[in-house]
């Protein structure tokens, strides 16, 4: 039997071998596309441990996308205006060093996840979906009514920020960073699933009461898995803001979380590379079928319709129950 992760390096490098071949045909906008896959799929990784790990179905995980995209916005405005932050007594000055900003929009993602886990965590199922629904929706109209970084309009990056020894405007050398920063992701989530506490999170999901009763608590292990997602999700909208040099409200919209969410159903829920694999469906889908009609979406709704009633472990679910048949 051919074991999933044979399957996750299959997806992981035919990835590779997608760009490897834009890069040799000089294909920078095939590499842009992939990319977006790469990043994307980290926000998705981000939402996995939440919701595959945790059980916690949030439609508002955008609002970690959005904080994280603006932190990169700021920083990099402030920057390029030669002109320091000023919140009241502190002073912040603008940066456009990369790892600065991911710390930064890692920290303001991991707070907020923190304040709003620690509401929402107070109930649970629909409620708990509705109430991060609301705090995206919060956050979206903040963000259009704050005219300082563009309100509706958004706000624009002409240059892109560096990391030290990389031409970051390099498509490929730009996609090696996100692509590296998602490895590190998809490996810290398997070394999270293991681990003592992603074993006490998954019992925390499977039978809250049962966790209770041998001494855990179920809303600190839920708050701490909402939290580390949250990071995961900021460090990729710092990711896309720089990709495509622009952040605007859109970025803190029900949508994208609805976005997240398909991936990891298309992928498979709690699958290790499941956001992987629905990202790159998506995105392929958007980029063939949205050149043939504007209404595509109606032929990903139809994808999703039969993945929930016919494969409900999702792609990497389809590949893994063939190969078990196959044995």
């Amino acid at each position: 039997m051919m074991r999933e992760r044979y399957i996750n390096a299959a997806l992981l490098g035919g990835l590779l071998l997608v760009v490897f071949w834009a890069y040799t045909g000089d294909e920078p906008f095939t590499i842009t596309l992939a990319t977006r896959v790469a990043i994307l799929a980290l926000a998705g990784v981000g939402l996995n441990i939440a919701l595959g790990q945790g059980g916690l179905v949030s439609l508002g995980h955008a609002v970690f996308f959005g904080i994280g995209g603006y932190a990169m916005g700021i920083l990099a405005s402030h920057a390029q205006s030669y002109q320091p932050l000023t919140l009241g007594p502190l002073v912040i000055e603008g940066t456009k060093s990369m790892p600065l900003i991911w710390l930064t929009a890692m920290v303001a993602s991991g707070i907020a996840a923190l304040l709003i886990g620690l509401v929402s965590l107070r109930t649970g199922g629909v409620y708990f979906i509705m109430i991060t629904l609301a705090f995206g929706q919060m956050f979206y109209y903040f963000a259009i009514s704050w005219p300082a970084y563009g309100g509706e309009d958004g706000l624009s990056i002409y240059v892109r920020n560096g990391f030290p020894g990389l031409n970051t405007l390099d498509p490929i050398q730009f996609f090696g960073l996100c692509f590296a920063l998602l490895l590190a992701a998809l490996a810290f989530h398997a070394a999270f699933k293991h681990a003592p506490f992603g074993l006490a999170l998954n019992a925390a999901r499977q039978s809250p009461d049962r966790a209770q009763a041998v001494g855990l608590d179920p809303t600190r292990l839920r708050l701490i898995a909402f939290v580390i997602s949250g990071v995961i999700t900021g460090l990729a909208g710092a990711l896309f803001a720089d990709l495509n040099r622009f952040v605007s409200p859109t970025m803190f919209s029900w949508q994208l979380s609805g976005e997240l969410l398909i991936f990891i159903i298309l992928g498979g829920t709690g699958r290790l590379c499941g956001p992987v694999a629905g990202a790159a469906m998506f995105i392929a889908l958007e980029h063939w079928l949205g050149g043939l009609s504007e209404y595509w979406h109606i032929y990903l709704g139809a994808l999703l319709l039969g993945v929930v009633l016919f494969a409900p472990g999702g792609l990497i679910g389809i590949a893994t129950r063939r190969e078990a048949a196959h044995d």
